[in-house]
C-alpha cells in the first residue's frame, strides 16, 4: 500500500536520519535473488572506510488499516542495510545506529527498485585497474589497506593492480574490444611494456592466451625446473634473481628470470657436493655435470659383495628386529600413528644405509677412479661412481684381462681364459694388418655397408638376434668396461649415411627403408598401446619385430680412433651366425671401391677376384680406365674385399692358426 509522506507528517523526499533497528527489507523489491556473502562484506568494508555514500531511498511500513507501524521499508538499498547489520555482528557501530535514508512515498517501491538496478552501466574494468593503481601510485595505499578499503581479498588487488600495470597501448585495445580480458591478464604475467608491446605486435590473429603466456615465458626459466628446485627459490632470490609471478593462472611456483644466475648456482652446489663426495669416500677425482655425461670414453668399474662388519651386522639385525616387531604389532591398523610412522620412516633409512656397505668398490678403483656428480630428472643429486680415466688405468699385464679381474680369476676354471681374449685381439690384429693399405675412408665405407648386410641379415634370423642381445647384455654386466659387444641394446642407432655416402639409396639400403617402414604402419598411433599390439602380435611376428629392433642397433663401423678390437671379433662372430654373404648387397665398382684405392689395389682385385693374366691385361693403364675396367671384370664374380668377407666356421683353419680358429667356432656355436 502506498501512502502519502503527508499521512505521517514528513514531506516527501525529506532526509531523515532512522535507527538501523526501524529499518526492514521492502517485499515490494524487485531483487529476489539475495546479495552474495563477499557483495555485502565488500560493502560493509567500504562503509567502514568512506561512511554511507548513497542514501537508502525507503517508505513508511502501515499495518492493514493504513497506520504507521513505525519502521520503514528499504526500497532502494538494501545491500548497504545488510552491510550495517553485519557492522553490528562485527561490533563495528550498534544496531540503533542512525542511517541517513530519503522518504519516498511517490514512486512505485517496485519500479524505482527495478531502475536502481536496470538503469545503469558498470564501471568498464579497465577504468577498475586503473583506479586501483592509482590509490597505490599516487596514494600510496598498500595492497592490503586497498583491500580492507574494498572489500576484497588481497590477492584481487594483486591482480587489479597487475593489469593497471599492463602498456596503455594494450589497456585501450582492451578497452576498444580488440582485446579480451583473458589475453590481457596473460600481457600482465611481465611488467615490460616493450616486450608487452613488441609480442602483440608479432601475434597471429586472435592469439589465445596461452600462447602468449609461453612465448613470454619462453626464455624464462618455471619454478618447477629441476634446477630450480636444486637450488631453491629462497636461495636464487637471496643472490638477486627475480622470479615472474602469474597471478591469474596457476604457475606453480612462478618463472625465474635470471636463468645465467640460477645456471651459476646449479654449478656451484654441484661442484659443492662433488668436493664433499669426494672427501667422505676418497675418489681420486669427482666432476659435477648438469646432466650425466654418457660420452666420457671411460671404463667403468662396479662395487662387488662384501661382509658387514661386526659393528654393522649388529646393528642392522637390531634395527630390522625392531621394524618387524613395530610392523606385526601395527599391520590390523588402518591409520599408523604419526610417532610410530615417523620411526618407521627412520627404521627403513637406516637399514637402506647398512644394507648398502654390502656393497664395496675396490680400494685401488677408488683410488685411481671417480665419480660424476649430477643433477636429477627430479632436482636432487645423481652420483655416478666407478669411472677409470685412461691414463689411471693399469698398465697392460698386470691384469690379465681388461675388463674385470675377478671375473676373470672366477672364470678360469670355466673356460673363460684371459688366452682366449688374447687370441681374438691378435686375430683383430691380423685383419687390420690386412687392410693397413686401405685409406680410412675406404674402411669406414667397407664396415659401413658390412653392417648394413649384417642387420639385414640379422633381421631375417629372430633366434640369432636373440644370441646377439644376451651376448650384448652379458659382455656389459660381468666384463665391465670390456666393450666386447657389437650389438648396441641401450638401444644406440648409428646413421650409417654419416659413415658412407649414398648407402641409403643402394639396394640393401631400400630394402632396410621398406622393412622398417612397413613395421612403422602397423604401430598403433598412441604409444599407449605399444604394448598391447606386442603382447598381441603372434609368436613369430613378434619374434620379426625383436629381430628388427636388435639390428637396427648393430653398429660394426670401423672408424679410425675407435680402437674396439673386441665388438669387430663380435661382429665377426655375428656374421658368421647370420651367414652374410655380402654379395647380395655390395658390388665392386668404380665409386664404391676400385676408383678409391691405389692401381696396385686395383691390380690385386682383379688378380684375386678374376685372374693374373687379366691383372696383367690392365697393368698398363691409366688409373680412371684401368678402375672402370677392372668393374666390367669384378662385379660378375662376386669378388669382396677383405673387410667384407665372411669366413664360415666350417671351413678348416690352416696349422697355424687353429688355436684361434676353435676358439671362434666355439664362440659361434
Amino acid at each position: 500500500m502506498i501512502m502519502s509522506a503527508k499521512s505521517i507528517g514528513i514531506p516527501d523526499g525529506t532526509e531523515v536520519r532512522i535507527p538501523l533497528g526501524k529499518l526492514k527489507k521492502s517485499p515490494k523489491n524487485a531483487r529476489k535473488t539475495p546479495h552474495s556473502e563477499a557483495a555485502i562484506q565488500a560493502l560493509a568494508a567500504s562503509i567502514a572506510v568512506k561512511g554511507m555514500l548513497q542514501n537508502l531511498v525507503v517508505e513508511p511500513e502501515v499495518d492493514g488499516e493504513g497506520a504507521a507501524t513505525g519502521f520503514f521499508c528499504v526500497t532502494i538499498g538494501e545491500g548497504r542495510r545488510l552491510a550495517q547489520l553485519l557492522r553490528v555482528k562485527r561490533k563495528e557501530i550498534k544496531k540503533n545506529e542512525l542511517i541517513r535514508c530519503v522518504i519516498d512515498t511517490a514512486n512505485d517501491p517496485h519500479e524505482i527498485s527495478l531502475d536502481e538496478n536496470v538503469t545503469r552501466e558498470s564501471m568498464h574494468p579497465a577504468d577498475q585497474f586503473e583506479a586501483f593503481k592509482k590509490l597505490a601510485d599516487e596514494r600510496g595505499f598498500g595492497v592490503e589497506e586497498i583491500a580492507a578499503r574494498f572489500g576484497v581479498t588481497a590477492h584481487v588487488v594483486r591482480q587489479r593492480l597487475r593489469l593497471g600495470a599492463v602498456s596503455s597501448k594494450l589497456v585501450q585495445l582492451y578497452r576498444g574490444g580488440d582485446l579480451t580480458l583473458e589475453q590481457l591478464m596473460a600481457f600482465a604475467i611481465t611488467d615490460d611494456h616493450a616486450r608487452q608491446e613488441a609480442l602483440y605486435e608479432r601475434l597471429p590473429f586472435d592469439p589465445d592466451a596461452a600462447t602468449i603466456r609461453r612465448l613470454l615465458t619462453e626464455t624464462h626459466v618455471p619454478a618447477t625446473d629441476r634446477r630450480a628446485r636444486f637450488v631453491g627459490l629462497e636461495a636464487y632470490a637471496e643472490a638477486g634473481g627475480t622470479v615472474l609471478r602469474d597471478l591469474f593462472t596457476e604457475d606453480r611456483g612462478g618463472y625465474l628470470e635470471d636463468v645465467a644466475l640460477l645456471d651459476l648456482l646449479v654449478t656451484a652446489r654441484l661442484g659443492r657436493e662433488a668436493d664433499r663426495l669426494r672427501a667422505a669416500e676418497g675418489w681420486k677425482w669427482t666432476e659435477p655435470y648438469l646432466d650425466f655425461p654418457h660420452a666420457h670414453g671411460m671404463r667403468r668399474t662396479y662395487p662387488h659383495p662384501v661382509e658387514l662388519s661386526a659393528e654393522d651386522q649388529a646393528a642392522l639385525e637390531a634395527v630390522q628386529s625392531e621394524f618387524d616387531r613395530l610392523t606385526e604389532q601395527y599391520q590390523t591398523a588402518q591409520e599408523l600413528p604419526d610417532e610410530v610412522d615417523a620411526r618407521f620412516g627412520e627404521l627403513e633409512t637406516e637399514i637402506e644405509r647398512l644394507e648398502a656397505k654390502r656393497q664395496a668398490y675396490d680400494p685401488a678403483d677408488v683410488a685411481r677412479g671417480g665419480a660424476f656428480v649430477v643433477l636429477n630428472h627430479d632436482g636432487t643429486v645423481r652420483v655416478e661412481r666407478g669411472f677409470i680415466r685412461p691414463e689411471d688405468e693399469k698398465p697392460e699385464g698386470t691384469n690379465g684381462q681388461d675388463g674385470n679381474a675377478q671375473a676373470s680369476e672366477e672364470e678360469g676354471e670355466r673356460g673363460v681364459e684371459a688366452a682366449h681374449d688374447g687370441e681374438e685381439e691378435e686375430s683383430a690384429s691380423d685383419e687390420e694388418d690386412e687392410d693397413q693399405r686401405l685409406s680410412d675412408t675406404l674402411v669406414r665405407d667397407l664396415t659401413a655397408h658390412r653392417t648394413l648386410g649384417l642387420r639385414l641379415n640379422l633381421s631375417e634370423q629372430p633366434e640369432v638376434a636373440i644370441v646377439a642381445v644376451t651376448h650384448a647384455l652379458a659382455a656389459q654386466i660381468f666384463y665391465f668396461g670390456a666393450n666386447a659387444h657389437v650389438v648396441g641394446i641401450q638401444p644406440v642407432k648409428t646413421d650409417l649415411a654419416v659413415h658412407a655416402a649414398g648407402i641409403e639409396d643402394t639396394a640393401a639400403g631400400k630394402a632396410w627403408s621398406d622393412r622398417h617402414a612397413n613395421w612403422a604402419r602397423q604401430m598403433p598411433k598412441d604409444p599407449s598401446g605399444l604394448w598391447e599390439f606386442v603382447a598381441e602380435l603372434d609368436h613369430d611376428s613378434r619374434m620379426s619385430l625383436f629381430a628388427h629392433c636388435a639390428a637396427l642397433t648393430v653398429n660394426a663401423v670401423k672408424l679410425p680412433f675407435d680402437r674396439r678390437p673386441r665388438a669387430l671379433v663380435a661382429a665377426r662372430h655375428l656374421a658368421e651366425a647370420v651367414g652374410l654373404d655380402m654379395t647380395g648387397y655390395w658390388r665392386p665398382t668404380v665409386g664404391s671401391y676400385l676408383g678409391r684405392v691405389t692401381k696396385t689395389g686395383i691390380l690385386e682385385a682383379v688378380r684375386e677376384g678374376v685372374s693374373e693374366e687379366a691383372a696383367e691385361r690392365l697393368s698398363g693403364m691409366k688409373k680412371t680406365e684401368m678402375a672402370a675396367a677392372a668393374e666390367q671384370l669384378l662385379v660378375p664374380t662376386g669378388w669382396l674385399p677383405s673387410l667384407l668377407r665372411t669366413v664360415r666356421t666350417d671351413q678348416v683353419a690352416a696349422p697355424d692358426e687353429a688355436q684361434g680358429s676353435d676358439f671362434c667356432s666355439q664362440a659361434a656355436e
